[in-house]
């Protein structure tokens, strides 16, 4: 990335851009897309001079199909700072979902470097990323993707069976007590209720323990009032525990409640990443 340069809070590619914010730290002169990301980086400038938990540089990539070249990222750059809510924002078809895919290793980028922990994993062997996805990611989708002849125990022990690890039989059921489901264990899918669906996926996103929860519009399917409650368990995880917790979201009181946003648009962020924001926290 020789002559580049980078906004040190979220990552953004300010080479080409002239009327860029500046502040100096230690007598060194950083530059920033705007004062959402000074104002982040005057609260706490020794964490925004480390490495990020995840960094994507100049990542693209092309989906193919009959013949047609779809371009859902064209050199994306973000930071994902450690025990941050990040909301990642944008109109449909920006390429926010594809982001989101990149960073927890569920699809390789045509072009580009992603790092985790300052590691280049965007080349990594097969087994390597499913260890390490396994090891550090939880996901929470918008379609809950629960296993419909499963119960819901068994969803929420199946990421635990297939990384070879010990199944805690009381450990999950003190998830479901947690969050009102009890006596819910043992249904399907099908007898559960959009809510009661998306808190198994919840609970098996966590099954694993993970440094991560990347959410994909996970309140996307439900009502305002079990949204919240989603929400409102996502957050406490992020306060409390400190999980790293990224959300792509349309809402803007969603965004709102992050400690960073980015804005995508045509596959790139965008310098008013911040334009939801009602205050500024580090």
């Amino acid at each position: 990335m020789d002559g580049k340069f980078f906004d040190p809070v979220c990552g953004m590619d300010l080479s080409d851009i002239e009327d860029v914010a500046t502040f100096s730290s230690g007598g060194e002169e950083f530059r920033f897309c705007g004062d959402y990301c000074v104002n982040r980086f005057k609260k706490n400038p020794g964490k925004f001079q480390n490495e990020p938990l995840i960094k994507l540089r100049e990542v693209r990539k092309v989906f193919k199909m009959d013949g047609a070249e779809t371009r859902a990222l064209r050199g994306l750059n973000l930071n994902v700072w450690a025990g941050d809510f990040t909301a990642i924002i944008g109109s449909s078809g920006s390429g926010k979902s594809t982001a989101l895919n990149m960073m927890g290793m569920l699809d390789r980028p045509t072009g580009g470097k992603i790092f985790l922990n300052g590691k280049n994993t965007s080349r990594i062997e097969d087994i390597k990323r499913a260890k390490l996805r396994s090891d550090m990611f939880g996901f929470v989708f918008q379609q809950y993707n629960l296993i419909p002849w499963l119960t819901a125990y068994e969803n929420v022990a199946l990421p635990l069976i297939f990384a070879g690890e010990k199944v805690n039989k009381q450990k999950i059921e003190t998830g479901f007590r947690e969050v009102g489901m009890s006596d819910r264990m043992d249904h399907r899918p099908f007898q559960l209720s959009g809510g009661e669906q998306q808190r198994t996926a919840l609970l098996r996103a966590l099954a694993n323990e993970p440094d991560i929860i990347l959410g994909d519009e996970p309140t996307g399917n439900l009502d305002s009032k079990t949204g919240g409650i989603i929400l409102e368990m996502l957050v406490k995880l992020n306060k409390e525990k400190k999980k790293t917790l990224v959300i792509v979201t349309h809402d803007a009181d969603i965004a709102n409640m992050a400690d960073q946003i980015i804005t995508i648009k045509d596959g790139k962020t965008i310098r008013n990443h911040g334009k939801h924001k009602k205050t500024y926290t580090a």
